[in-house]
This record gives structure tokens, sequence and C-alpha cells, in this order.
């Protein structure tokens, strides 16, 4: 009896092992890459007894952090020019709606002064951004 070897046969079977290693290489990239995408301005919001807005539109956000540094959305913009850039923003915007955050360490002076600039800049409804206070049950607590 003779045992045949054909060595010239093709393999037909794939080879997965490439494509797992670069598909854990991506995950690996994605989950170190995640945290770091994080937007935003970082405030000690305020706590009041107040329901939540529920919104599917991206909002128009003015902020104040502790440093008294106000920024529209995510970028930095000097208190003098707040009005001016603020009414150009809004100038090609259907809804005037903006929202407010402000740091509960800034000081009611310069809260009052910034909402008084933005109302300046023609903004019809101004809202304020706060957190749920401790007693409500509604708070999520991830601490």
């Amino acid at each position: 009896m003779a045992i045949e070897s054909n060595s010239d046969r093709l393999m037909s079977d794939i080879n997965v092992t490439p494509f797992v290693d670069v598909m854990l290489v991506l995950l690996i990239i994605f989950m170190v890459a995640a945290p770091m995408m994080m937007q935003g301005v970082d405030v000690a919001l305020p706590e009041a007894t107040a329901k939540p807005l529920v919104s599917q539109k991206e909002n128009l956000v003015i902020t104040v952090n502790k440093e008294q540094q106000i920024h529209i959305n995510d970028f930095m913009v000097e208190p003098d020019y707040l009005r001016e850039k603020l009414a150009k923003i809004l100038e090609n915007r259907a809804d005037r709606e903006v929202y407010f955050k402000a740091d509960k360490q800034v000081p009611y002076g310069v809260v009052v002064k910034v909402m008084a600039e933005v109302k300046a800049a023609g903004v019809e409804k101004l809202g304020m951004v706060t957190l749920p206070t401790e007693d409500d049950p509604r708070r999520k607590r991830s601490q």
C-alpha cells in the first residue's frame, strides 16, 4: 500500500489569525482613545429641584468655569467679545435658544453680567443648567 502525498495542492482554508490580531489591536486602541474623546468644560454645577428637559437637537451652551473663563460650547471667548460672537453665531439660526452653565463658585455678579451680555446678543430663551438635588430620587448615584 502506497501512501500518496500531493504537496502541490493548494490549501483552501482561510487563516483567521491575522484578522483576529488586527481586530484585537483596534479594540485596544479604541478602548484607550475613548476616554480622551470627552469634550466640554469642567464645571461644578449648582443643584436645583427642576425637571430635566428633553432635547433632540444640539444646543448652544454658554459656560463660565471657576476661573471665570467664558466658553461658547467648547471654545473660549473673551468677556469683552461675548456679545459680538454670540450675535454672529445666532444670526444664522432659526431658534435663539441658549443654555447657561456656571460653576457654583463663580460670584453672582459675574453670572448676572454674562447673562446680561447673552440677552443683549439677541437670545430669546435662556435656560439654566443645574444638577438635581441630593434628595431627588431620580438622581443617579455614581460614587
